[in-house]
């Protein structure tokens, strides 16, 4: 969670917003990041996820970091079993949805 808020605040403009929202269906917890930011370019969002890739890296260098934050989200997410998933637009912003298994009782 914190990458991704990190991520959301860091790329979205002063007057912005970043919502996050939480659901369930019967087999998944469902967490949403959601801003209205730069957004991320269709080519690049399968890419994103990827250890150190940058979208723009002379941007990200001045926003830091290392290009490791959405892979550590992705393996973190895969390690219990779930996933995660990227919606995005240029200048719309983007959501970001990680699913985790329920537990079972």
């Amino acid at each position: 969670m914190t990458n991704l808020l990190s991520n959301a605040v860091k790329y979205t403009p002063s007057g912005g917003q970043v919502t996050v929202r939480w659901s369930r269906d019967d087999e998944h917890a469902v967490i949403e990041v959601q801003d209205t930011g730069i957004g991320i370019a269709s080519e690049d969002q399968a890419r994103v996820f990827e250890r150190f890739f940058r979208v723009n890296r002379a941007r990200s260098r001045e926003f830091g970091g290392t290009g490791l934050g959405l892979a550590i989200v992705k393996h973190l997410a895969q390690s219990f079993g779930g996933s995660v998933g990227l919606e995005s637009e240029i200048e719309q912003g983007s959501t970001f949805r990680v699913r985790l298994p329920r537990a079972r009782s």
